[in-house]
C-alpha cells in the first residue's frame, strides 16, 4: 500500500515552551587542529564494550581500527588522528564512572590510514557489514549501534524512515550546521538507507525555528532525480520541546504511538539522526570511518560560541582552550540544558554520541532551592508520555518498585519536562532516574 505524507503534524501531547537560545545557528563550523594527544575510550556506545587491537609504541593513522568486539550488538573504534599510541588505561569518564581507552599522542599530521576506500555493497548484507564497519551509532545522544537498528528483525514490517533534524534543546545547533554544511550527503544517506530497506517513505523532520534548513532540502529535493516519486519529504515541525524525542518524532511525522517496551521498528518506524545518516552517506563514498564529531560550544562562560568539528577522544579541557572562556565555568555540560549531563571532570573525552559542550556561567548554572509541591499538575500536563510525575517522587522515597511499576516509570524518557514546569522546582526527573534504577536493580534480584 502506498503511504502518503500528513498536510501538517500530528498533536503531540505535552511538553514544554523553553527559550531557543540558538546562538550558533549561522555560525558557520571550524575544525579544531589536531590535539597534542587524545583519549578514546573502548565503549561509546550501547552494548558490549570493545578490545584494543593495538598496543603501546604502535603508529596509528586516522581511521585505522584499534578497537572491536565481537559481540552483535557493538561498534568498531577508530583512530581520530595520527600518531603514536601512548597507553592503554583506565579513564575518568565524563558521567563519572571509568572505562579502558586508548591514549594517542597526535604527531598533528593527521595523515589518513593507508588501507581506507569505499566498501563493496551489492545486497542488504553486505550494506550492514559496512553500517557496522563505519563505527557508526545514533549520534542523537543515545549511542545505540546502528548496524543493529537498521537490522529489522524477522516478521517486523518498516516502511517509514523518519531523519532527525527537530533539535530542539536550547543552545544546540550541531545538528542545524550538519543538515545546512553537508546537506548532500545527508540526502545521499535518506536514499540509500531508504533504498537498501525496501522504505515506502522518508520523512525529513525539522522544528520551523529552523526555516533556512526546510528552504534547502526541499530545493535539492525538488530537483533530484531520486526523488521523482516524492518519497521523501520535509515535515516542519512546531518548534517545542521536546519535540526531537523519539516516540514525539514517531507521533508527530505518523500519528503512530510506540507501546512501552516496544521500538519504533514495532510501529513500521526507523528513527535517524541527521548526523548519523549523513556520516553513514560520507563513509560509503569515502571508507573514512566515524573519527569526529560536530560540536556546538556555548554558554556564559564562553568567549566565542561556536561549532567545531573536533577529534573524537579530544578532551573538554583541550576544547575550552580552543574556544577561550570569558570567565571560569561553575559548571560543564554534555550536551543541551535539559537532558545534557554535568561532566565529572575537564580532562574527560569527547565520545561519539556527544553533541554539545556547555560552559555555564554562575547565573546560569544556578539552582532554585525546591519547596513544597503545590498540586498544580503542570507536570502531568508536560509529560508526553502520560505520566504522573509527582506520584513516581512519592514512591521514589519509599521505594516502593511495584508501584512503581505499576506506574510506568520505565516509559520516563527523561526529558525534564516535568522538572521546567514545576513552579516549585521539584527535582523530579533525577527522582524518577532514580525510580528507574530501583526497578532495575529490583528486577536483577528475582
Amino acid at each position: 500500500m502506498e503511504l502518503s505524507f500528513p498536510t501538517k503534524p500530528f498533536r503531540t501531547h505535552g511538553g514544554a515552551a523553553v527559550p531557543h537560545r540558538k546562538n550558533t545557528a549561522q555560525v558557520q563550523s571550524v575544525v579544531m587542529p589536531a590535539p597534542k594527544e587524545v583519549a578514546i575510550p573502548m565503549q561509546m556506545h550501547v552494548g558490549a564494550p570493545c578490545s584494543p587491537l593495538v598496543k603501546p609504541g604502535d603508529l596509528v593513522t586516522v581511521g585505522q581500527k584499534i578497537g572491536d568486539s565481537k559481540a552483535f550488538v557493538s561498534a568498531p573504534i577508530h583512530a581520530s588522528v595520527s600518531g603514536k599510541v601512548k597507553a592503554i588505561q583506565k579513564i575518568q569518564l565524563s558521567n563519572g564512572g571509568y572505562g579502558d581507552a586508548v591514549i594517542i599522542e597526535s604527531d598533528g599530521k593527521m595523515e589518513p590510514c593507508p588501507d581506507l576506500k569505499a566498501p563493496e555493497v551489492t545486497d542488504l548484507k553486505s550494506f550492514l557489514q559496512a553500517v557496522r564497519d563505519s563505527g557508526l551509532v545514533g549520534l542523537g545522544g543515545a549511542g545505540f549501534p546502528t548496524h543493529v537498528k537498521l537490522n529489522v528483525p524477522e516478521g517486523k514490517k518498516v516502511d517509514t524512515l523518519i531523519v532527525n533534524i527537530a533539535e530542539c534543546e536550547p543552545y544546540l545547533t550541531a545538528d542545524n550546521r550538519e543538515a545546512l554544511e553537508d546537506t548532500a550527503n545527508v540526502l545521499d544517506g535518506v536514499f540509500t538507507v531508504k533504498k537498501m530497506l525496501g522504505l515506502s517513505r522518508a520523512m525529513i523532520a525539522v522544528e520551523k525555528n529552523k526555516p533556512e534548513v526546510i528552504s534547502q532540502l526541499n530545493t535539492l529535493l525538488t530537483t533530484d532525480s531520486r526523488n521523482d516519486g516524492q518519497t521523501v519529504h520535509v515535515m516542519p515541525l512546531k518548534a517545542t520541546y521536546p519535540q526531537g524525542a523519539e516516540k514525539v518524532l514517531i507521533k508527530a511525522c505518523t500519528d503512530r504511538v510506540v507501546p512501552m517496551g516496544k521500538l519504533p521498528a514495532d510501529v513500521g518506524c526507523i528513527v535517524m539522526n541527521v548526523t548519523s545518516i549523513a556520516t553513514l552517506a560520507n563513509y560509503l563514498k569515502t571508507g573514512m570511518p566515524l573519527v569526529k564529531k560536530r560540536l556546538t560550544i556555548d554558554g556564559g562562560a564562553v568567549k566565542d560560541p561556536k561549532n567545531a568539528i573536533v577529534p573524537i577522544g579530544t578532551s573538554i579541557h583541550d576544547i575550552m582552550d580552543f574556544v577561550g572562556t570569558k570567565k571560569a565555568p561553575a559548571k560543564v555540560l554534555i550536551g543541551g540544558p535539559m537532558m545534557g549531563m554535568a561532566a565529572a571532570t575537564i580532562d574527560a573525552p569527547v565520545q561519539k554520541q556527544n553533541n554539545g559542550l556547555l560552559f555555564l556561567s554562575e547565573e546560569e548554572a544556578h539552582l532554585p532551592q525546591p519547596t513544597a509541591c503545590i498540586r498544580c499538575g503542570r507536570c502531568v500536563q508536560g509529560c508526553p508520555m502520560h505520566l504522573i510525575p509527582t506520584k513516581l517522587e512519592e514512591y521514589v522515597k519509599v521505594q516502593d518498585v511495584g508501584a512503581l511499576q505499576k506506574f510506568d516509570v520505565m516509559d520516563c524518557m527523561e526529558c525534564g519536562t516535568c522538572a521546567y514546569n514545576c513552579p516549585a522546582h521539584r527535582p523530579l526527573v533525577q527522582a524518577i532516574r532514580l525510580g528507574k534504577s530501583l526497578v532495575k536493580a529490583g528486577g536483577a534480584k528475582k
